[in-house]
């Protein structure tokens, strides 16, 4: 009955707290530039800032340098696992914590493999373990949550798009801009203010219930659709179905 009443507690708690407002908190902590790089060194970087034991997972973000942009917004996401487990809203066993360590995987494989994919990495990963919601409305979004812009209509081999954390709105000479929190070129972590007219479209995916990441057992080894982007064109249309978008 006791533990019955600790998980019931923490599952309070854990629909009480802006997740939003921690992903945010978790950004307020991270260093500041470190320079942009896509390279084997980076990669490198990125999985020696996380460090997996007994307690859950170290993050030292700083090591993460230089970064880019899928890595930076995966070492938030991290971050603020580590916040909610250390506040008792989530329970993560050491396997868990390894699994969502970003390790040298491919497109489509495992956690990372997922998030770092071309097309909605992100988006599909949280559809496949019910992490949240995802949707493409701008009206929609607030600040904290993540996102997949793209620059252009491509979706797949030959897309250009950027892996970020929404900050919000605003008005610049006129212009409406959309801001953001990601690893940009060349400086690295850090905000950025883009016309909302170059992004062609967007997927914004919203962290509200992480205690489904115990769950990860479940999840497929490899997604064979984020696995065949790295080769073959897709669409917004696809993009948004298997991300589970009405």
């Amino acid at each position: 009955m006791r533990s019955l009443l600790i998980v019931m507690l923490a599952t309070v708690a854990l629909r009480a707290e802006n997740i939003n407002a921690l992903v945010l908190e978790q950004i307020r902590t991270m260093p500041a530039g470190g320079g942009y790089a896509t390279s084997a060194a980076a990669h490198d970087a990125l999985a020696s800032s996380v460090r997996v034991d007994a307690a859950g997972a170290r993050i030292l973000a700083e090591r993460a340098t230089p970064s880019y942009c899928s890595g930076a917004t995966y070492i938030v996401f991290l971050k603020t696992l580590g916040a909610l487990q250390r506040s008792g809203s989530l329970k993560l066993n050491r396997a868990q914590w390894a699994a969502l360590a970003p390790a040298k995987l491919a497109d489509g494989v495992g956690v990372w493999g997922r998030w770092n994919a071309n097309g909605p990495g992100t988006p599909r990963l949280f559809y496949e373990l019910g992490l949240g919601h995802n949707f493409d409305s701008l009206a929609e979004a607030r600040p904290g949550d993540f996102a997949k812009l793209f620059w252009t209509t491509e979706v797949g081999r030959d897309e250009r798009g950027h892996s970020v954390i929404f900050l919000g709105l605003e008005t610049n000479d006129g212009v409406e801009n959309v801001r953001f929190w990601s690893s940009n070129k060349p400086g690295g972590y850090g905000e950025k203010s883009v016309p909302r007219k170059k992004i062609a479209q967007a997927i914004f995916s919203r962290l509200e219930s992480p205690n489904e990441l115990s769950r990860l057992d479940i999840l497929p080894h490899r997604d064979p659709y984020l696995a065949s982007l790295l080769s073959r064109r897709s669409s917004f249309a696809e993009a948004r179905r298997m991300s589970g978008i009405p």
